[in-house]
């Protein structure tokens, strides 16, 4: 089984049971022995935990355990839930994603699309730049500020307007995110708290897919088990005229409907009198007047 099959079938993309066995894998991979009291030894033939130490730290049994990941035990209590992520070390998200994929969730993939109420806010905007991204990572609206910022959207055939395919499968996004490897595990995170939401989302199975077929990188990335949700921040990018930019972000979550992703808008900015706000007022010189593109056509 080659690494796209492992993550096809092994990781469970699609059915949530098996998904669930390779998030707690892959976590049970990242928690060093010693870290939870554990010796670590020279002979371990694992890396992270073993199963039986994790059953033990969460107060589980070993076969109820083993059965949790390969997806034979179905919806697990809170509090085993709450043992194994305890265990486990996981954050916020990374807890709200394995109580997730613990659901068995079947909801559809969300029909978010851009409203006139939407595009209005983006064209307000204007000097700010601004994009918004569906639960798949593709572009659907930006105003001129963000297009000019990430450079290409408005031009379909110089910049894949798939963030996540973008970072991949494009050599220019190494230039533009000098912090690459943190943007790749954003994007690998959050398509993967996507995967758990809709497991039977085509679409967004076949964009997984393909990456872990082009990347050893993205397979790499996602063999970890990383979980991001959007939050707020700051980015680094580098512009082909304004140079090196170190912008604050937002997020802003618009939902399609309650209990879904729907778009996420991301704004960025600079703090007044800065060296970032003056570039950005220059490059909002540099963008074409007009409306915000507010659709993948």
């Amino acid at each position: 089984m080659d690494g796209v099959d492992q993550m096809t079938n092994g990781d469970g993309i699609g059915d949530t049971r098996r998904a669930l066995g390779g998030f707690l894998r892959a976590r049970r991979g990242r928690v060093a022995p010693e870290n939870v009291g554990i010796a670590g030894g020279r002979r371990r033939r694992v890396r992270g935990l073993r199963r039986e130490e994790l059953a033990q730290l969460a107060g589980i049994s070993v076969d109820y355990y083993v059965r949790l990941e390969q997806g034979r035990a179905t919806q697990p209590s809170p509090e085993v839930l709450d043992a194994l992520a305890g265990a486990l070390g996981l954050d916020a998200a990374e807890r709200g994603h394995l109580a997730t994929l613990a659901a068995d969730r079947r909801d559809p993939a969300p029909t978010a699309r851009v409203s006139p109420l939407l595009r209005r806010i983006l064209d307000s905007m204007a000097g700010l730049p601004a994009f918004a991204t569906d639960h798949r990572l593709d572009v659907v609206a930006w105003n001129d500020l963000g297009a000019e910022l990430m450079g290409g959207l408005d031009e379909p055939p110089r910049r894949d307007r798939n963030n996540a395919r973008f970072l991949f499968l494009d050599p220019a996004a190494r230039g533009v995110h000098p912090e690459w490897e943190d943007r790749a595990a954003e994007a690998v995170g959050q398509l993967r708290v996507a995967a758990g939401r809709y497991p039977k989302d085509t679409e967004l199975t076949a964009l997984i897919t393909e990456l872990a077929g082009q990347s050893a990188e993205f397979r790499r990335i996602w063999d970890s088990g990383e979980v991001v949700m959007c939050a707020a921040g700051r980015k680094r990018l580098r512009h082909p005229v304004a140079g090196l930019l170190t912008l604050d972000f937002e997020t802003l979550h618009v939902p399609a409907a309650p209990g879904e992703t729907g778009l996420v808008v991301h704004v960025f900015s600079a703090r007044e009198g800065s060296p970032e706000a003056d570039a950005l007022a220059r490059l909002g010189h540099r963008a074409a007047p007009g409306t915000a593109d507010t659709a993948l056509r």
